[in-house]
């Protein structure tokens, strides 16, 4: 009787996860401040975007050919996601031990950029692996909304011990920190769950589902948003930069940007209870332009670090909307698959706009005019184009139906989904992996 009183329950996946979470994300506020007193921020401005523009043209574009092809083998692969983050986390470390080696050189910015593709890495990794740690597919938008306040407070956790060790050590101090942090993540990420994301290929049912008028619309939204936040970002560290106290200001955009995250997964699901999914992306997209033409006006480097802030804010709010979309109109769809299909198609939206941002030179106020203008546009096309485009659905289906015979196959699985709440196997196929609602709590 005392053994079984004094031994502790086992971990459940979700918590194996959320650690692994919080040391990447904790990793990741150490690097930032690593680099807030380094050559990376004195560096010439033209130099800073020639050796950006070069590496952001050399990672990302490879992945556009490769991801379509990787990604679906990964997710068939036991284990595969998991060995991802591992890979992720273990390269990272050896990443930030050589920033501290080279941190007064030109070879700092590879270094740099390649963490920063990686952090994209990790961030569709995880997005596929949140489905298999939770009990049920109700709880994916709260385990979602749980891991970005995580990431919020840790990196404001982390900042403390990095910034003591920037000041009395230097960068070099502050990046081996973060390299140790890296390297609890790596072991942390031992234990995740070691399983298929997605053992069958996509069937006609799925790709329906995922293709429906209201699920596009969102991903148009939720990429338009996820762009914003790469194109600020990036805009920001280079003309922040001519300004006085650069340095000084780019670091309160950074800690906007964090502060305005964590309250948006903080808020995002009360916000779902009290109004729809697509209202709330058409009101992110609202908040976003009407911010970026306001501030525009407005001007100086406070309208920066303000609309660093609301492109952050409106992007968590929207990321948690989008998944509660893809839940509701695809319920027959594998969740681990398609999270993981959007997220890299948002990570390469950030990735452009980045590029966008380093290859043109405008004033600040002018970025920021950017910003409103391509929310501004994606909600009046959205507004319009989409409802078209539902009518035309909605015609298409009625004629399909029409000439559909009563006992032909088309459609059994749909519907029979619809009714469950939940995928089931398509007929004269093997059954479909277990998903998280079915499976067993752990033991």
């Amino acid at each position: 009787m005392s053994q079984l009183q004094g031994t502790k329950p086992p971990m459940s996946r979700f918590t194996r996860l959320a650690v692994t979470h919080a040391l990447m994300m904790a990793g990741d506020a150490a690097m930032v401040v690593a680099l807030a007193d380094s050559f990376f921020f004195s560096v010439e401005l033209d130099a800073a975007r020639t050796q950006v523009l070069l590496f952001l043209a050399i990672s990302f574009a490879p992945f556009l050919f490769i991801a379509p092809l990787i990604g679906p083998l990964i997710d068939r692969i036991a284990g595969g996601r998991r060995l991802v983050v591992q890979i992720v986390a273990l390269t990272r470390v050896v990443l930030l031990l050589l920033m501290a080696r080279y941190i007064d050189g030109l070879a700092l910015f590879p270094l740099v950029f390649a963490s920063l593709v990686l952090q994209k890495t990790y961030v569709v990794s995880k997005s596929a692996l949140v489905p298999s740690t939770v009990r049920s597919e109700t709880e994916l938008v709260e385990a979602n909304s749980k891991l970005g306040l995580l990431s919020g407070l840790t990196g404001a956790v982390a900042v403390v011990p990095a910034g003591i060790l920037l000041k009395t050590i230097g960068p070099g101090g502050a990046l081996v920190y973060g390299a140790l942090l890296f390297g609890g993540a790596f072991f942390s990420a031992t234990r995740l769950p070691k399983e298929v994301i997605a053992e069958d290929r996509v069937d006609p049912a799925e790709r329906e589902q995922l293709h429906s008028s209201a699920l596009q619309s969102g991903a148009v939204a939720m990429t338009v948003l996820r762009a914003n936040v790469g194109f600020t970002f990036f805009h920001l560290a280079f003309w922040l930069r001519s300004q006085d106290q650069g340095t000084l200001w780019f670091g309160a955009a950074v800690g906007a940007s964090a502060v305005a995250a964590m309250l948006g997964n903080a808020i995002a699901s009360r916000v779902r209870q009290r109004m729809a999914e697509e209202t709330m992306l058409t009101t992110a997209l609202i908040v976003s332009a009407v911010a970026g033409v306001g501030l525009a006006v407005v001007g100086g480097p406070v309208a920066g670090v303000a609309i660093a802030g609301v492109v952050n804010f409106v992007a968590s709010i929207g990321r948690l909307s989008f998944e509660s979309i893809v839940q509701r109109d695809a319920p027959g769809a594998n969740q681990g698959r398609a999270f993981a299909q959007f997220e890299t198609r948002f990570q390469f939206a950030w990735a452009a706009a980045a590029f966008v941002a380093v290859a043109i030179r405008v004033p600040g106020p002018i970025g920021f005019l950017i910003v409103g203008i391509v929310a501004a546009g994606t909600m009046v096309n959205l507004r319009f184009g989409a409802g078209m485009t539902a009518t035309r659905s909605g015609r298409r289906r009625s004629a399909s139906k029409r000439r559909r015979p009563a006992s032909g196959r088309s459609g059994t699985r749909t519907s029979a989904t619809k009714r469950r709440g939940k995928p089931g196997p398509a007929r004269g196929r093997a059954p479909r992996s277990r998903s998280a609602s079915e499976r067993p709590p752990d033991r």
